[in-house]
């Protein structure tokens, strides 16, 4: 059954060659903008890895990792979900030194998602990780970062609307940041989902923090994997969306688990069985660095500095047939 959800009066803001155009700039200005503003360095990443390896995300822990056998290496190889542990182990054997990091295009299949309009089983996304000190590990460290990237967006979302007129997309600069269970405590009769909505209704823009660890009802606000994020230093950055009326996820990021908090993480998801992957083992004994780092969704951002319903609009993927029909019928066509 389709998902799709089609405003009322809504017409794509672009022609075809436009979108193409518009999707190029983005995509240009924006890793400028965010390198500068994070210092990273552009490196090259893996499509998939080694099943054993421990490298892989898990996600929310049910998603099946898309995998095949390599019969010329005698190994199996997973489709990445992301790069987050990737990312860190590069940091260390690229030698880069605290204060630096690296961005990367992420490219992934999750073949499990429930596509609607902001979901799509074909991922793209900014990879970015970089190295921290000990005394970085903290809420002001974070804040500062998710500031920086905000802007970046923001800067992003100036230049485009100046280079394609009639875009009139608007994003607040002034980030409020609130946590799950402050959510929780003040709307206890709402979904997570609908807490986001009204949160962001409010303020526009959002840094909704610790995402993983169960809620005082007992349930997570949502699921995050034990072994990347420090759940007390993670969070998502969360725009008001005006043309879907509804809060819009452009990014999950946090300070990643040291070797206390992913040893303590790793017992409470019951997830014991993992100390034992290489890249755990390593992290456990203090053999990589401490870093922060996320994901920023590539056609996230387009859909919302151009003001595009559908991700489909913006990306190429597969769409069940109610979806493509309804699509047309409005006029919306789908990459």
């Amino acid at each position: 059954m389709s998902k799709v959800y089609l405003p009322a009066g809504y017409r794509p803001p672009l022609s075809v060659y436009e979108t193409q155009r518009a999707i190029e700039f983005i995509k240009s200005n924006f890793q400028m903008n965010l390198s500068h503003a994070l210092n990273l360095r552009r490196v090259s990443a893996p499509l998939f890895v080694e099943e054993n390896s421990g490298l892989n995300d898990n996600l929310n822990g049910y998603e099946r990792p898309v995998g095949f056998d390599i019969p010329d290496v005698n190994a199996n190889a997973q489709v990445v979900h992301s790069l987050a542990k990737w990312k860190r182990l590069a940091l260390k054997r690229y030698e880069f030194s605290p204060g630096k990091g690296l961005f990367t295009d992420m490219n992934a299949i999750r073949r499990d998602e429930e596509v609607d309009n902001l979901h799509s089983v074909y991922v793209d996304q900014w990879d970015w990780e970089k190295i921290i000190t000990r005394e970085d590990r903290t809420v002001d460290y974070l804040k500062r970062t998710v500031r920086d990237i905000v802007g970046a967006i923001c800067e992003t979302a100036e230049a485009l609307n100046v280079a394609f007129p009639s875009l009139r997309t608007r994003l607040s600069r002034d980030v409020t940041f609130v946590t799950t269970q402050e959510l929780e405590d003040r709307w206890p009769e709402l979904t997570p989902k609908e807490r986001e909505n009204a949160i962001c209704r409010e303020h526009k823009t959002v840094f909704l923090m610790q995402i993983g660890r169960k809620l005082k009802s007992g349930k997570p606000h949502d699921g995050r994997a034990p072994d990347y994020d420090d759940w007390d230093l993670n969070g998502d950055i969360l725009f008001w969306n005006d043309v879907l009326d509804c809060s819009f996820e452009v990014s999950s990021m946090g300070i990643r688990v040291s070797p206390e908090s992913l040893d303590r993480q790793l017992t409470e998801a019951g997830c014991d069985d993992r100390r034992q992957l290489p890249f755990h083992k390593m992290l456990l004994a203090g053999q990589l660095p401490l870093t922060m780092g996320g994901g920023i969704g590539q056609s996230r951002l387009c859909m919302l500095l151009m003001g595009v319903c559908h991700i489909g609009e913006v990306q190429s993927s597969l769409w069940d047939a109610e979806t493509r029909k309804a699509c047309e019928q409005a006029g919306v066509l789908l990459l």
